[in-house]
């Protein structure tokens, strides 16, 4: 999509540029002349704009590194290369890590290989990726810009919003990517995505900011989604998107196979606050109050006298909850999150789960067309593993 969009640019622009001359000519006759406006200096825009593409691809790309994992199986017989990956791209990646014999070994242990993406957030050597690419791996090997390689160790994972933190003991100084501010967001705004498609290093692909706030996609439990139409493939998963002043905006996680330019990132505000925890406990604490809840139907909404349907119903309580003890209901509507409206039963969820444990807050609730407050203690979530989805998107 890039080189249409630039070429409409500079169309555009020379456009504007000849009208200028134009006006300018005219105004020459009359008696307030102005100075026509240079095509060169036009055409400079999209030119500027070219060179700041370049200047985040050189600024961000030694921060991005590489990622290859293997996963050990004891069999009695070694299968082939798996589905998918017997084109000679994929066969040059095994050999490099498993020999020419493939990943399989003389006494029938398969070495399953992974591949993906991560972005350097610390000089230490912390590098964040994805969960799905590190899960279950028995070796990380990091591969940087320079083609230098490290043995990684998992630092600390998050399931619930796939993400993971790998360590490894750098032997120079190291680019580190800044993290920019996820909330600050607009659509339509530029977006550039790197990592390592397929295995094709430090590959920067361009596209905007198509959504934000993109939940139900089911690919994690905790969903808030940046959605972009730049280029996302297998390989890219963990990979940095960034914005034009070269701050990472979200990390890139999945694609709709069925669709073309549709990918998704996590919003770097999300992936702070797991970061912080995981550095400091090692694991990630999140609050809970026991309800189950359901989307407000615009039938119900309508019937409850309310316009739209902004808020979040309450299915069920768990007994002995926050939410039991607090006098929550079924067919309590939530409408606002210590005085923040609702926007849908997401909205609350993740509110919750940001909540310090211990901290008590205030929900309005609307019980029988009636307007009351409800207060709740968070307690911690039960640790009960990650959602699984009936029919996720591809993770790239």
């Amino acid at each position: 999509m890039n080189r249409p969009i630039v070429r409409g640019l500079v169309a555009v622009l020379l456009l504007a540029a000849a009208a200028a001359g134009g006006y300018a000519l005219r105004d020459r006759v009359g008696p307030r002349a102005s100075p026509a406006v240079p095509v060169a200096a036009a055409v400079s825009i999209p030119e500027a704009l070219q060179q700041g593409f370049v200047g985040v691809a050189e600024h961000v790309r030694p921060a991005v590194v590489h990622l290859g994992t293997i996963q050990r199986t004891k069999l009695s017989r070694a299968p082939s290369l798996p589905p998918g990956t017997d084109d000679p791209f994929f066969r040059d990646f095994f050999n490099q890590f498993f020999g020419s014999e493939g990943p399989s070994t003389p006494r029938g242990e398969y070495r399953q290989p992974g591949l993906g993406s991560g972005v350097i957030i610390d000089k230490r050597g912390l590098v964040l990726t994805n969960f799905h690419v590190v899960k279950g791996a028995d070796e990380i090997i990091i591969r940087l810009s320079d083609k230098r390689e490290y043995r990684g160790q998992i630092l600390g994972t998050d399931p619930k919003t796939d993400l993971a933190l790998v360590r490894f003991q750098p032997d120079h100084p190291l680019t580190v990517a800044p993290l920019g501010n996820s909330d600050a967001l607009r659509v339509g705004e530029w977006a550039i995505a790197i990592g390592n498609p397929f295995g094709l290093d430090q590959t920067v692909t361009v596209g905007v900011i198509s959504a934000t706030g993109r939940s139900d996609v089911g690919i994690a439990t905790f969903e808030n989604f940046i959605q972009t139409d730049a280029s996302i493939n297998p390989g890219n998963s963990g990979g940095p998107l960034v914005n034009l002043k070269g701050e990472v905006i979200g990390v890139n996680t999945a694609i709709v196979a069925a669709g073309q330019g549709i990918g998704f990132a996590i919003p770097i505000n999300m992936v702070k606050r797991v970061v912080d925890q995981l550095v400091d406990k090692g694991k990630v604490v999140r609050g809970w109050i026991g309800v189950a809840l359901q989307p407000l139907s615009p039938d119900l909404a309508q019937s409850l006298g309310l316009e739209g349907t902004a808020g979040a119903v309450v299915g069920s309580t768990i007994s002995g909850s926050p939410a039991a003890q607090a006098g929550l209901q079924q067919g309590d509507v939530i409408l606002s999150y210590n005085n923040i409206p609702i926007e849908d039963y997401r909205h609350v969820q993740r509110l919750v789960a940001d909540t310090a444990v211990g901290k008590t807050i205030a929900l309005e609730v609307l019980r029988k067309k009636q307007k009351m407050q409800v207060n709740v203690k968070i307690s911690e979530v039960p640790d009960a593993g990650p959602r699984r989805a009936t029919s996720p998107p591809d993770k790239g």
